[in-house]
């Protein structure tokens, strides 16, 4: 997985194309990440007692990690990742300035 949690990232695809925002989760199984603020859906829940009332709440629902790239913190750009062995060992680089991301 070459995205973590914190890493900022732009939509490349999808409704929400061009909003950015920071990973707050990454389900690796599933290949998804969870950005809040971003891919909201309506969800209706209806009242269970007389005191609570029924209500419309906003969940952030996961995008698949192919819909969004990491934005670099040296230069500013989308990117992509790639890696180099640097003093045994393994860290990620920006695709285009080759710096340490």
């Amino acid at each position: 997985m070459k995205l973590k949690r914190g890493d900022e990232v732009i939509v490349v695809k999808g409704k929400d194309r061009g909003k950015k925002g920071k990973i707050e989760k990454v389900l690796i199984k599933e290949n998804m990440v969870l950005v809040p603020g971003v891919n909201l859906y309506k969800r209706h829940y209806k009242s269970r007692t007389q005191t609570k009332p029924s209500e419309i709440i906003e969940i952030t629902k996961p995008l698949p990690i192919g819909n969004v790239a990491i934005i670099c913190p040296n230069c500013h750009k989308e990117t992509r990742i790639g890696y180099k062995i640097d003093n045994k060992e393994k860290v990620r680089i920006c695709r285009k300035c080759n710096k340490k991301i």
